[in-house]
């Protein structure tokens, strides 16, 4: 049994607990917040055995194997490193940090305490995301040409909310774009030019992010990511043979269509729970077999994601402290 302790205990962590009940091999231990109050509410909740008042405490229960960080962006790379200090195995929720200087730093440190560390992109081990890989790497519509990808909502613009508030690490960039970016990087690699445009709101973060990436043989990506309106949030990927669409949203979509001679078939392909189960099942795996980092979402994989985000960044203007 994985034992999972959980920092940070908003929407999205309490999908993660709910997710976490489903898998015969995890058993949530602890949950912890700047609140005990709170804490102990998310704990009756979803069922952890034990609730702390503050990180520190849960870092320090040597019942707790591996521990899950929900908290806002810009605290990723502290919390990431506290618990990797204490010896914990990690899962940190994305932006894995604000910059590629933390993420080496977290990597470095995981691996100097040989400590299992993996950026918890959930996009990456949806089984329709999985289908997808395995048809292009088949060959089903030839070679890749290019990706299409957007997600956006009509987000309040709170100054103070997590969204937009530079402190906190906001904007829809690292947000929402992160996953047309990832979702690129997955299927096309690294670019050989980037270009991107942004309007930027008056609390200094991006509202919204126009970028346009092109690769050595003629590939192309055009992604976006808003703030400011609701966008299909759909994929299309064109290759030399056929297509495929990733059907909304299609960063955890439950359908593809893949189109070829004429013909287009649709696939229904579920996930489990609400799909944070698939990457829980990744961490369970890995730590059985004694992976320090998985093959899926590797180090390497989230260097790379985050030096586009660097890339991004320094062409809108976004500078965090």
């Amino acid at each position: 049994m994985t034992r999972f302790g959980i920092i940070g205990l908003g929407k999205i962590a309490g999908r993660f607990a709910d997710d976490l009940k489903l898998h015969p091999e995890a058993s949530l231990q602890a949950v912890a917040s700047r609140t005990a109050k709170k804490a102990r509410s998310f704990a009756a909740q979803y069922g952890a055995t034990t609730s702390y008042g503050s990180y520190e405490a849960l870092f320090k229960d040597a019942q707790v194997d591996v521990v899950y960080i929900a908290t806002p962006n810009h605290v990723h790379y502290q919390n990431c490193m506290e618990a990797l200090d204490a010896g914990k195995h990690v899962i940190c929720e994305k932006p894995f940090a604000l910059d590629a200087a933390q993420v080496r730093k977290m990597i470095n440190k995981a691996k100097s305490k040989k400590l299992f560390l993996m950026e918890a992109l959930w996009t990456r081990f949806i089984p329709a995301t999985e289908k997808v890989l395995e048809l292009i790497d088949q060959g089903a519509i030839g070679k890749t040409v290019s990706v299409r990808a957007d997600f956006g909502f009509p987000a309040s613009q709170d100054p103070n909310g997590r969204l937009f508030n530079k402190n906190l690490g906001g904007g829809s960039l690292l947000d929402i774009g992160i996953y047309p970016l990832y979702l690129s990087y997955l299927l096309l690699g690294r670019p050989e030019a980037i270009d991107a445009e942004a309007t930027m709101h008056y609390t200094g973060v991006d509202s919204h992010c126009h970028i346009e990436l092109a690769y050595s043989d003629g590939q192309t990506a055009i992604l976006e990511s808003t703030f400011l309106e609701t966008t299909p949030t759909e994929a299309i990927i064109e290759g030399s043979e056929g297509g495929i669409y990733m059907h909304p949203r299609f960063h955890h979509c439950q359908a593809i269509s893949v189109e070829k001679d004429g013909n287009l078939e649709t696939l229904e392909i579920p996930y489990t729970g609400l799909g944070y189960y698939h990457e829980i099942d990744e961490v369970i795996n890995c730590l059985k077999a004694g992976k320090l980092e998985s093959e899926k979402m590797s180090h390497q994989h989230s260097q790379d994601l985050i030096g586009l985000l660097d890339a991004v960044r320094s062409l809108i203007g976004l500078r965090f402290d």
